[in-house]
């Protein structure tokens, strides 16, 4: 053998490829993950309310702007509300229900959804608000 053949391999890990790609899916999640969000668009009534703390997770109820009824992000009408209700909470321990409705609606028409819901024999009805700014 000869002095100048002798080779060493490298053993080091070269880390900056893959923190250019790291970063590179960061930023992607980051501009797609506001434009993932779900729901029905209400203009909530803002307030200040302390934020509720619940063992099971809660059904939303949402009236928007026109008077349609979204149970989560199922229309329904008026008239079906009460017995979807019972059938959604008709095994279930804990009944309460989140209702988030726009502040355009008129406030008749939000406690004729509320004593459906409260006939239904819902025990907890929640109002979601958007906190002052």
């Amino acid at each position: 053998m000869q002095a100048g053949d002798q080779k060493k391999f490298m053993s080091d890990i070269n880390v900056t490829p893959l923190v250019d790609v790291m970063l590179v899916l960061l930023i992607i999640f980051m501009v797609t993950a506001p434009m993932m969000m779900q729901g029905v668009e209400v203009n909530l009534p803002q307030t200040t309310t302390r934020q509720i703390k619940t063992p099971e997770e809660p059904l939303i109820l949402s009236v928007n702007k026109k008077r349609e009824i979204f149970i989560e992000d199922h229309r329904i009408s008026l008239e079906v509300l009460e017995e979807k209700i019972k059938k959604i909470f008709e095994y279930r321990r804990e009944k309460q229900v989140l209702l988030r409705a726009d502040r355009d609606v008129p406030y008749g028409y939000v406690i004729e959804v509320i004593a459906r819901v409260k006939r239904a024999g819902i025990d907890k009805l929640g109002m979601v608000t958007e906190p002052l700014d």
